[in-house]
């Protein structure tokens, strides 16, 4: 080897270590790609037992607020478009006359849905901040007296409100985020 190669100081000692770690964390991550339903079954397994800790522990319900409105935030940015159609609507509203809509006719141009978050990176943030959650339901500090059925009456009515106009925004522009029971074609079939 070098010395070049070698670390010499405590910082290149920790760089090295610390990127070793990431690179063993990313070849985990490349490997469970193909695995979308044992990831959630994960993902719920350990959101099952961070309720199970807020209800036998009697607290951290901020922490389980915080972490409900993060997931919703995830949850509508996975439903959305990556190109938004009303955005696209007032750039060529004037020009078409069709505003923002799917193809409806054989001679329309087909643009694929696209989501603004793909479901790994949406799996990825949502099992990360689920074990974050749990991790901060261990510490005192995060155990903030509050009366928790406002936090759930409130939380609800924001997922009633957000997923009603993330509906109406689908219902106007004409895209469906999920692709069970649309049509699929095989190649041979012409």
């Amino acid at each position: 080897m070098d010395p070049m190669d070698e670390p010499t100081t405590p910082f290149g000692t920790f760089t090295t270590h610390t990127s070793n770690i990431q690179r063993q964390y990313q070849a985990l991550l490349d490997k469970s790609t193909p695995f979308l339903l044992y990831r959630w079954i994960g993902t719920g397994l350990a959101l099952f037992l961070f309720f199970v800790r807020v209800f036998v522990a009697q607290g951290w319900y901020i922490v389980a607020y915080a972490l409900g409105i993060y997931l919703l935030n995830l949850f509508l940015a996975f439903l959305q478009p990556k190109f938004d159609p009303s955005n696209e609507a007032l750039d060529n509203e004037m020009e078409d006359g069709a505003v923002g809509s799917l193809p409806t006719k054989q001679d329309e141009e087909f643009r694929p849905f696209i989501r603004r978050l793909p479901e790994f990176k949406f799996w990825h943030s949502a099992t990360r901040a689920v074990v974050i959650s749990f991790v901060c339901s261990w510490f005192e500090i995060f155990n903030v007296p509050v009366f928790w059925p406002v936090l759930v009456m409130y939380w609800l009515m924001l997922f009633i409100l957000t997923m009603r106009k993330q509906i109406q925004h689908m219902i106007k522009y004409r895209y469906v985020p999920f692709s069970f029971g649309k049509a699929r074609y095989n190649k041979n079939s012409n």
